[in-house]
């Protein structure tokens, strides 16, 4: 699984013209499945996201995770682009992403391992729809993660 978390100062994301999620300070978590991976590379990746110390203590120093900062969110959409291969030529390749049947399972994994972590609940969006996601990058801070190359 790979992800994208970026700190923010608010994100949403809306479906057919609806809000299906949104956060004010927090991360977003943009996060796509690949075929190769099983239910413990979902648990990994949720727990080093809700982890990462990515917000200022009060030495402005980022030492804080985003469960120790009060009235924060964390807002998570299903990207399967992430998986994209752009080895051969100017398309990317999609063969690397798993398919709905094997996604949709994993990505609830982790939801559910995020919700664990966090103790709070969670902004979504919807697995497979098309969505548009607003943010306010704080930093800019933008992680890459990925839980094979668990870097």
């Amino acid at each position: 699984m790979r992800a994208v978390i970026q700190r923010v100062q608010s994100a949403s994301v809306h479906v057919a013209g609806r809000t299906s999620g949104q956060i004010g300070r927090g991360l977003l978590i943009l996060v796509g499945v690949a075929d190769a991976d099983e239910v413990f590379d979902a648990e990994w990746l949720a727990q080093k996201a809700v982890s990462l110390r990515l917000f200022d203590d009060a030495q402005g120093v980022m030492n804080l995770s985003v469960t120790e900062v009060p009235d924060s969110g964390i807002l998570v959409v299903s990207q399967f682009t992430l998986q994209a291969s752009t080895k051969k030529g100017q398309r990317p390749s999609y063969h690397l992403a798993a398919r709905p049947g094997k996604a949709v399972p994993l990505y609830e994994s982790f939801l559910h391992y995020c919700r664990q972590a966090f103790g709070r609940d969670l902004a979504t969006g919807e697995f497979g729809a098309h969505m548009q996601v607003s943010l306010v990058n704080d930093g800019p801070v933008t992680i890459l993660l990925d839980s094979k190359t668990r870097e």
